[in-house]
């Protein structure tokens, strides 16, 4: 298999991340909108399954300048092409 399929895999199996991907798809971006969305993820959890998108370049994180300062999480190019795959999963899901 190559490589980077198996990155890519070894990224989807990850517990949280299709559904992270999905909350991302119907429009969250910031943390608590994920948690209510994904409803039982530990915060933990959640905020590690963030940095590791970010990391693989399917979320950016942008600092919204303001009293208190916020996060939110958009999706890259990348993010976007993996849509293809999720709702491929829903579809097959779905029979």
């Amino acid at each position: 298999m190559p490589e980077e399929v198996r990155r890519a895999a070894d990224l989807l199996e990850r517990r949280w991340v299709v559904s992270l991907l999905w909350a991302s798809y119907e429009g969250a971006t910031r943390f608590n909108e994920f948690k209510q969305a994904l409803g039982s993820v530990p915060p933990r959890t959640l905020a590690q399954r963030l940095v590791e998108l970010e990391e693989a370049g399917v979320l950016e994180r942008v600092v919204i300048d303001a009293r208190p300062p916020r996060v939110e999480y958009r999706l890259t190019e990348e993010g976007r092409r993996l849509k293809l795959v999720v709702d491929a999963v829903a579809a097959f899901a779905s029979r």
